[in-house]
């Protein structure tokens, strides 16, 4: 997408579109805490991934228009992360499987309309191998998390309970790779947390008894928030000069990494743990059957969206093409007229030869 469409896009904005945008935030703070949800992979359904980048990428180059446009998705963003804690978290602690069948639902439903991206598109042996890395990163993600978590042996022993100074410098680098899972579909900041043992620790230090007991916590925090936006900001204008240089390529790479995410979510701590309860206590039926109904729901609710955005698509398509026609007829109308003689001609010479 050129640039210039880009920046067209930022500027209109209509009550109906400000709300896709609170809607995106929404589903990227959500992603912070339910494994496996990638916010950059609904910006693509709602065709604002590419805008999202160039906004986040430039927001300090032009900050009065990236702003206005960033604004809805910083909101739903706040929303999306307190709804999380305080509502999904606890869900995942109660039915877990269920949730994460939800969650994957949506996904998978989703995942047409990130392929589409590729649509027309040659797949050559680099774009092939680029797919299915993608693939294999969420599911490496998942395998290292659930070796690492039980390496540990399950200690309850929170990682920040007494802060090192070493800790604050490992978080800024930790803090850039989530940035950048909120801008690369497929990826996801929770199971990048899993991975390296502190989601658990990060989730269970947000609390006043724990911020007494360990004021240090604030400057991990810091750390983290410091990281994360430089990889969010950086990552965003890397990515826009990707697209605009092999979009195909380097969507070959995104669709393979929402594609594996979908599997890496069946296979993380948190889904681990439940097996391993299924394999001591015996399988829960209720707790399958419920977590296969609302993959269904999940998975025909985020299609039917694809659909729908789909359909608009092809008719904000048409419109444009109409209005494209039309105006090149008001701007030539002496060629339209010659053309319309022209075969006037032609019809009048053929019926004098019958």
């Amino acid at each position: 997408m050129a640039q210039e469409s880009l920046e067209i896009a930022l500027i209109k904005y209509n009550r109906k579109t400000w709300c896709k945008s609170a809607l995106l935030g929404f589903f990227i703070g959500l992603a912070v805490i339910v494994p496996g949800i990638s916010g950059s992979t609904v910006a693509i359904i709602f065709k604002l991934y590419d805008q999202f980048l160039y906004a986040v990428g430039n927001l300090f180059k032009q900050f009065k228009k990236c702003f206005l446009f960033l604004l809805p998705i910083g909101i739903g963003m706040i929303l999306g992360l307190l709804l999380g804690f305080f509502t999904v978290e606890k869900l995942l602690a109660i039915l877990p499987f269920a949730v994460v069948g939800l969650f994957a639902g949506l996904m998978s439903g989703a995942f047409p309309a990130v392929k589409d991206e590729l649509k027309g598109a040659e797949m050559n042996g680099k774009r092939i191998a680029l797919l299915v890395l993608g693939v294999l990163i969420p599911i490496a993600i998942g395998v290292i998390s659930v070796a690492l978590e039980a390496g540990g042996g399950g200690t309850a022993s929170n990682a920040f309970a007494s802060v090192e100074w070493w800790q604050i410098l490992v978080c800024i680098p930790v803090g850039y790779v989530v940035g950048v899972t909120q801008v690369v579909p497929g990826l996801s900041a929770t199971a990048v947390l899993m991975a390296i043992g502190w989601f658990t620790s990060l989730v269970d230090s947000v609390s006043l008894t724990f911020w007494q007991s360990n004021p240090m916590i604030f400057a991990v925090y810091a750390a983290l928030i410091v990281g994360f936006l430089a990889g969010l900001f950086t990552f965003s204008k890397f990515l826009t000069y990707v697209f605009g240089r092999a979009r195909h390529t380097a969507y070959s790479l995104i669709v393979g990494l929402s594609l594996g995410s979908i599997v890496a979510m069946f296979y993380n701590p948190d889904t681990f743990a439940v097996y391993a309860s299924w394999a001591e206590n015996g399988v829960k039926v209720t707790d399958i059957v419920l977590g296969i109904v609302l993959f269904a729901i999940g998975a025909v609710g985020s299609y039917l969206l694809v659909r729908y955005q789909r359909k608009k698509d092809a008719e904000a398509a048409a419109a444009a093409k109409k209005t494209i026609e039309s105006e090149n007829k008001n701007e030539n109308p002496a060629a339209v007229s010659e053309t319309e003689g022209a075969s006037e001609d032609s019809r009048i010479d053929s019926s004098e030869k019958k």
